[in-house]
């Protein structure tokens, strides 16, 4: 198998690992939460938080790469992710919701560095092959969509003294299996020319009409799904649906991110990044007019999965234009400094979003959802009057 192949099928397996650890903790961290805090609108606090350290761990991780190399890198990330599920479940385990949150905070901090799998897939790839590298990265999440919430169903009950403690507890077991496959990736360190070449300051390469089109449009509609989702299992909590409903409205939620991975990279290449951009915001957009439509276990389900679906389209195109905007040399703080806003931006909304459904029901968390999208729009419009000045980032 060739070198680039065989580090993609790695980072696809991580990233299904990975994201089953997240969707464990998006269908179960609300609900511990909500029966720990005093003050409901903290209920989706410990899931903000996983953004908070997704947000915090972006630049510090682009840099231990620099410095280490993705494989070691990575590797830390996991396990600081494993140190996340055990306090997390001695959380649980105490009823302490502070010491909770801490533990998902720590997840946060591994996602921060395995946002970076999607870019580690064109390292080392041909500008050719980098959409679909990218997208079969993202595509290696469709099992975490069953994975994930099975295992939080499977651990709910599994120490009787602690409903959910046993998720948790799985959880490190899930982040410890990627420390352990991560072991196998090899991808080779930047040349010292590339490393230590001529870098931009990165205001400059933010001010790229590109650089801006990517970030705004990736942080649209990471936040939007960030902001729904987090509140969903919240919005059906309050509508008395059952848990086992809830997970399996985000097993489709999280199948509808991963699984059009899959034909993403071959849609981006073969209608550009551009329209791929548009083509997502509008199934958000549907997304929203769906769930506005009433809170049945059909309608949160549609969607989550239109949701799910709308990332994966302008997320995966929005990855590829990003790699436009940067040389080989300036690869690792942009990357670090794309990441850092979109997750910054996305906590700030999914903070807010526990108040919001609290104090405002559904419906409104569903029109605050609105002016993101409408945002990204104006944003790719400018974008598509500007001259198309692209650098090759390959290296």
């Amino acid at each position: 198998m060739r070198p680039d192949r065989r580090n993609v099928l790695i980072l696809a397996i991580c990233q299904m690992v990975y994201g089953s650890g997240r969707s464990l903790v998006i269908a179960t961290a609300p609900v511990v939460a909500y029966g720990m805090a005093e003050a409901k609108a903290l209920a989706t606090l410990p899931t903000s938080l996983v953004i908070v350290g997704t947000a915090i761990a972006s630049i510090p991780a682009a840099f231990i790469m620099r410095r280490f190399g993705r494989r070691i890198g990575f590797i830390l990330g996991a396990l600081i992710g494993t140190a996340g599920g055990a306090v997390a479940a001695y959380g649980v385990v105490q009823s302490n919701l502070w010491l909770f949150a801490a533990g998902v905070f720590l997840f946060g901090l591994f996602s921060g560095f395995s946002q970076l799998y999607r870019f580690a897939a064109t390292d080392a790839a041909a500008t050719e092959y980098r959409s679909t590298a990218v997208s079969l990265v993202l595509a290696g999440g469709v099992l975490a969509g069953f994975v994930g919430p099975e295992a939080a169903k499977l651990g709910k009950d599994l120490i009787d003294s602690a409903a959910f403690a046993g998720s948790y507890a799985l959880l490190m077991g899930i982040c410890l299996l990627a420390a352990l496959v991560l072991t196998a990736l090899d991808i080779p360190p930047q040349a010292r020319v590339d490393r230590e070449g001529a870098r931009r300051p990165l205001r400059q390469i933010m001010a790229q009409p590109v650089f801006i089109a990517a970030t705004v449009s990736a942080a649209a509609v990471q936040g939007v799904m960030n902001f729904l989702m987090t509140a969903t299992p919240i919005a059906m909590h309050n509508v008395h649906h059952q848990f086992d409903d809830t997970a399996l409205v985000i097993e489709w939620h999280v199948i509808g991110m991963f699984a059009p991975g899959f034909v993403a990279g071959w849609l981006v290449a073969r209608f550009g990044e551009v329209r791929m951009i548009y083509a997502g915001i509008a199934l958000q957009l549907i997304c929203v007019a769906v769930a506005l439509s009433g809170e049945g276990v059909w309608q949160f389900w549609l969607a989550n999965l239109l949701q799910g679906v709308g990332w994966c389209f302008t997320f995966t195109a929005a990855t590829v234009l990003t790699t436009y905007s940067y040389t080989p040399a300036e690869r690792d703080h942009t990357q670090g400094a794309t990441n850092f806003i979109i997750y910054a931006f996305v906590a700030v909304l999914s903070l807010s979003s526990g108040a919001l459904v609290h104090y405002f029901g559904w419906y409104w968390v569903n029109i605050g959802a609105l002016p993101l999208l409408v945002i990204a729009v104006l944003v790719m419009l400018w974008y598509s009057t500007k001259p198309q000045v692209q650098l090759a980032a390959a290296g």
